[in-house]
């Protein structure tokens, strides 16, 4: 059977790669957008826009053409999740071990994914909800701005975003709804039959719903209340998730520590405890701020 060795401690494959796959069950972004495939470090990521093909009429002179690349710079950012237990989760037999693995990873495995999602949007620390510095692109930079208003039908400001978004020439196919806003769509009923108006629509981050002919994804980490140190007002963000170019840089791995003070909490040996970390290293960049809108609520 194939292990990967971490610590003292050997994962299967069969419990690792299916944590990886379900970065994107507890991830928006990873939801709406799929991976790119990248080694660790900065890196670039380019588009190109070459115009519009030219008519060359019988026996004419062919002109040239306009070529205008475009770089973006990935950066990579590491998260990581520490969990403490008992010393004794060591002493099990093998069987009983792995079930604790599966345990640690299932705890670890949501928030390292939802990491993602406060980064790319609001450039945040995850834990205290603080600006980083080093995380120069986020959603929320974008210019493309609804506000709304307290008559407002939730579909109005989608449509207002939406016509943002194609007027600087994006397609905005996908939104990603804080659940609050999310409630709002799900709540319209026909006047007459009662029946939801928009039934596709999903509460679930993942697999991805439908909401007004987008893609759409449900999680509290659009408008990271609780989270940010300063409120977001976010409600939604829409847009062409595509233009998000995120991957894993570093796959994680699960290390085991028997000794010290690893996270602030005191001595292990001290608390008769081991502490289980895993670590993961997003890259993302965005392609073009112009693709996305975000809708707020600064009521």
């Amino acid at each position: 059977m194939a292990t990967l060795t971490t610590g003292s401690l050997s994962i299967p494959n069969q419990i690792l790669d299916p944590w990886l796959g379900k970065v994107k069950y507890g991830s928006a972004v990873a939801t709406l957008s799929g991976a790119t495939p990248m080694k660790f470090g900065t890196g670039q990521s380019m588009t190109f826009t070459i115009g519009e093909a030219e008519y060359v009429g019988e026996g004419a002179n062919k002109g040239g053409s306009t070529f205008t690349p475009t770089t973006k710079t990935v950066k990579p950012f590491k998260f990581h999740k520490t969990v403490r237990w008992t010393e004794e989760v060591m002493w099990a037999n093998e069987d009983h071990q792995l079930e604790v693995v599966e345990q640690i990873l299932d705890q670890i495995q949501p928030a390292l994914s939802r990491a993602l999602d406060f980064g790319v949007f609001h450039g945040i620390n995850p834990t205290g909800g603080a600006a980083v510095a080093a995380m120069t692109e986020k959603l929320s930079d974008t210019t493309n701005s609804i506000e709304i208003g307290a008559s407002d039908k939730p579909y109005a400001n989608l449509d207002a975003a939406d016509a943002l978004i194609l007027a600087d020439s994006f397609n905005p196919r996908d939104i990603a709804l804080d659940p609050s806003f999310a409630a709002v769509f799900g709540g319209l009923r026909n006047a007459t039959s009662e029946q939801k108006l928009y039934p596709d629509l999903s509460y679930a981050t993942a697999p991805a719903g439908r909401l007004e002919n987008h893609n759409s994804s449900v999680s509290d980490t659009v408008g990271a209340v609780g989270v940010a140190a300063v409120d977001t007002d976010v409600k939604a963000f829409v847009g062409d998730f595509s233009a998000i170019r995120w991957g894993i840089q570093r796959q994680l791995g699960l290390e085991v520590i028997q000794y010290g003070d690893p996270d602030g909490g005191g001595d292990l040996k001290r608390n008769n405890q081991v502490a289980f970390r895993s670590e993961v290293v997003y890259g993302w960049g965005i392609a073009d701020l112009n693709a996305f809108a975000k809708i707020i609520d600064a009521a």
